[in-house]
């Protein structure tokens, strides 16, 4: 028998919602053991700086050694989740998470000396960056075994977008907390300790065994794979093209309110600005999971990045801090519906034991944008007057959202025949 999450809703009173995506069988466990790791992610980078530059007395070493981290953290992104595609969640994260903790824990302990060569750690930050494991693509992963239904997948995808947000707002609040009992490097460890906390705590869930991970749907999927070919051809582009469109817009959005803050004489006004952003993403997010019909992915996917490009260029119009936190929040409306489209769209264009990998690659994707738009901004601000930085931020957006046009994505509207029978999942 279907489980009832499976089970499609008809008609206007029998309407889903969030409710039931977590009503799901044993999806509520598994959301929150990946939540509690997924909160390392806004946790480590920021303990990791201020421990470096405490060991080192110096920032360009500690920003250095940050950077270092999240490049190989986002670069080896897809890797990590191929051999989670290729031997499945039980076997693939367990080893990636202890080694992500031993390295932290060797890493804290290096910056607890002072005087230690920035060189050894760059050493070992690059090693645990490498070893980051995929928790937020194994996830979404996981929500297609357990809620084959589109409307509940979208809504389950959009919760998730959301959530891990509001993770990386939370982390550096940790962080702020922890520091007066444990230090940088005793925050370092705490992040350490969620990952891998909630990575075991995610693959003992029932769901991490279900099938379909690591096993190949066909055996042309195989070849593939052993060819290292990914497929999901130009819906896979479009999504990851999105996606970088999105982290592009935002990595510069940041650099530009703390200088238009800054120009104003507000410096302190960064924080709300920046929430505003937050709020608008939930509210986007949150609003497109709870549609029950919305516009087909090939549609939603240039739209929402179109009105993320155009919401940008008109703050860099606003006058005042108060206008800007208005037109940030209305950009923000759009961020989390784009990234969650993205994410559908590559989760349907790929086959079953591609998944992991897919989603990582428009991860990966938003990550390079936001490191190249923050680094992109920081050659302008100061250069240029602030419209003018802004409408090139939001030149990405605006100019990737013709090329994502097309006439269909192949919607989630029916699964593939490849994918485990809804029974299967619970």
């Amino acid at each position: 028998m279907p489980s009832p999450a499976s089970v499609p809703a008809h008609g206007p009173s029998a309407r889903p919602g969030y409710r039931a995506v977590l009503r799901a069988p044993h999806a509520g466990r598994t959301f929150a053991a990946a939540l509690l790791g997924r909160l390392s992610y806004g946790v480590v980078p920021l303990a990791l700086l201020l421990a470096v530059r405490d060991a080192t007395g110096s920032y360009s070493a500690a920003g250095a050694a940050t950077a270092l981290f999240g490049l190989a953290s986002v670069a080896l992104s897809p890797v990590r989740a191929a051999l989670v595609d290729r031997h499945g969640p039980r076997r693939a994260l367990p080893p990636m998470a202890v080694l992500y903790t031993a390295l932290l824990l060797a890493a804290a302990a290096a910056t607890a000396r002072p005087g230690t060569a920035p060189a050894v750690l760059a050493a070992l930050v690059v090693a645990a960056g490498a070893c980051t494991p995929p928790l937020g693509p194994v996830m979404r992963t996981l929500w297609r075994r357990l809620l084959p239904d589109p409307a509940l997948l979208r809504r389950a995808f959009s919760l998730d977008a959301v959530a891990e947000e509001l993770l990386f707002v939370s982390g550096p609040l940790l962080v702020g907390v922890l520091l007066p009992f444990v230090g940088p490097a005793g925050a370092v460890v705490a992040g350490a300790a969620l990952l891998l906390t909630g990575a075991l705590l995610l693959v003992a869930s029932p769901l991490a065994a279900a099938p379909g991970g690591g096993a190949a749907a066909a055996s042309g999927d195989r070849r593939a794979r052993r060819a290292g070919r990914l497929g999901g051809g130009r819906a896979l582009r479009c999504a990851v093209l999105a996606a970088a469109a999105t982290g592009l817009a935002l990595g510069a959005l940041d650099l530009m309110v703390v200088a238009f803050a800054e120009q104003q004489g507000r410096p302190a006004a960064v924080g709300w600005v920046l929430a505003a952003l937050s709020a608008g993403s939930a509210v986007g997010g949150l609003g497109l999971g709870a549609l029950d019909r919305p516009l087909p992915n090939a549609v939603r996917l240039p739209l929402f990045t179109a009105g993320l490009g155009l919401a940008l260029a008109a703050a860099g119009l606003a006058p005042n801090l108060l206008l800007l936190g208005a037109a940030v929040a209305l950009a923000g409306l759009f961020v989390s519906p784009a990234l969650t489209t993205a994410y559908l769209v590559a989760d349907e264009a790929v086959a079953p034991d591609a998944r992991t990998r897919a989603g990582a690659w428009v991860n990966t994707a938003f990550n390079a944008g936001s490191a190249a738009g923050g680094a992109g901004v920081g050659l302008l601000v100061g250069h240029l007057p602030p419209p003018l930085c802004f409408a090139l931020a939001a030149a990405p957006a605006l100019a990737a959202a013709p090329v994502l046009r097309t006439r269909d994505f192949g919607d989630a509207g029916s699964r593939r025949k490849s994918d485990p029978a809804p029974d299967a999942a619970a």
